[in-house]
């Protein structure tokens, strides 16, 4: 990708975005394909983090703050506080727990003493297929509510991601994961749900939070909490959880 060429060029404080108003070949995790219809966010944001940082020992964690971003983007501005937009670990945008409307994808690579992330991001904003779109929801919620909440455009959705995002690593810089925890808790969409370990039949488990490091806390009945990666090779990243040795 031509960002990907170009983010070694620039002096360091220079941030690059891309914005595609239509994508031919998205990509989205594990290989699999993103479907990217018009009316849809996608967006490619290049950043640097030092190594030797709150963050920069803590790389997974971004996934998470671009995911928190993209919900806090619709749901910081005054009357949109409502609309059930969520996020789902490890980097899904969520309609309640209902159904994914967007994405984040994040490819890292050191150099010397400073992490090149880039982030790609994607979320459907005006467009009803090939999911919902965050207009449907606030076309539904002023139904329900009675409000006359205006539709949002996916440029000014993603500028303000961008904000919030730089805000978010900010007080992750400085105060480390309990920085941005409370948030993220407060709109995730697993609080108190179960989720089988290993197999279909595996043992129970309840998610509890994320660790240090942005991995699944989970506590099974009689063994305490422990961190679990996902099975990646399920559809669902949340269908069989693997503990890590």
């Amino acid at each position: 990708s031509l960002i990907g060429r170009l983010m070694f060029e620039l002096p360091e404080e220079m941030g690059l975005i891309a914005i595609a108003v239509r994508q031919t070949q998205g990509k989205g995790r594990g290989g699999n394909v993103w479907l990217s219809p018009v009316g849809c966010a996608l967006s490619t944001l290049h950043i640097t983090i030092p190594l030797h940082s709150n963050l920069g020992q803590r790389i997974p964690f971004i996934q998470h703050l671009v995911s928190l971003a993209v919900v806090e983007s619709v749901r910081s501005i005054p009357g949109y506080e409502e609309i059930d937009l969520r996020v789902k670990w490890p980097n899904d945008i969520y309609y309640s727990d209902v159904m994914k409307l967007g994405g984040v994808l994040v490819n890292s690579t050191l150099i010397e003493t400073t992490f090149h992330i880039l982030i790609g991001f994607g979320f459907n904003v005006n467009n009803s297929n090939p999911t919902i779109c965050i207009n449907d929801l606030i076309t539904k919620f002023n139904k329900e509510q009675g409000t006359k909440l205006k539709a949002l455009t996916a440029d000014c959705l993603i500028a303000r991601t961008v904000t919030v995002l730089e805000r978010l690593i900010e007080i992750f810089q400085e105060k480390g994961p309990n920085g941005v925890l409370p948030s993220y808790y407060k709109y995730w969409v697993h609080s108190g749900k179960q989720v089988r370990l290993h197999n279909e039949e595996g043992p129970m488990a309840w998610i509890v939070g994320i660790d240090d490091y942005g991995f699944l806390q989970v506590h099974e009945e009689g063994k305490g909490v422990e961190s679990v990666h996902p099975d990646g090779n399920s559809f669902d990243m949340l269908r069989n959880l693997i503990i890590p040795k």
